[in-house]
């Protein structure tokens, strides 16, 4: 029996983003993060209704401010007291976990998918998902971004503007492009 192109994604496999089912999701994804970006502001709302229902889970007084993107979303997990500014992307080909009391500035993006090398097999929508971790207690600068398959530890700062190429300790800040550890 041969495996779905989404069971690959799942699983870490290259897989083709142009599968029919995969497509399905997006749209589904567009839909909710669309009635988020018009839903108006409710001060006693912590999460948007559409956004609660897409992930895979959030904990409480998460706040996403509009507008936001996400590929899929069934893939983000966020803890408690979650902040994203406005205008953040997570495109949410593999997991992305958040962790509690995390924030992230405006224009911050998460990516985890990688395309194909290989100028035809990219052309055939060839990819492959690795998965973005975020501890507790992390603050994301303005417009950074978060390359696939970075984990960041508990404590950890990202500056503005920086991008991050690779893993970044508990405690520890990183700036620049690529993002380098400051001494502390």
């Amino acid at each position: 029996m041969s495996r779905s192109e989404r069971q690959k994604m799942q699983e870490g496999d290259w897989y083709c983003c142009l599968d029919g089912e995969l497509s399905a999701l997006r749209h589904q994804a567009r839909l909710a993060v669309h009635h988020h970006n018009q839903h108006p502001p409710d001060p006693g709302e912590s999460l948007s209704p559409s956004l609660a229902a897409l992930f895979a889970g959030h904990g409480q007084n998460c706040l996403i401010e509009a507008p936001f993107h996400c590929a899929y979303g069934i893939n983000i997990t966020l803890g408690h007291q979650v902040y994203l500014n406005a205008g953040c992307t997570i495109l949410d080909t593999a997991p992305v976990r958040i962790g509690d009391r995390s924030m992230l500035g405006p224009n911050v993006q998460i990516y985890c998918a990688q395309h194909h090398k290989d100028k035809a097999l990219r052309a055939k929508g060839l990819e492959i998902a690795h998965p973005v971790t975020l501890g507790s207690d992390v603050w994301i600068g303005g417009g950074a971004i978060i390359l696939p398959g970075v984990s960041i530890g508990d404590g950890a700062i990202v500056g503005a503007g920086a991008v991050v190429t690779r893993d970044v300790e508990a405690g520890v800040t990183v700036v620049g492009n690529p993002a380098r550890a400051l001494p502390r």
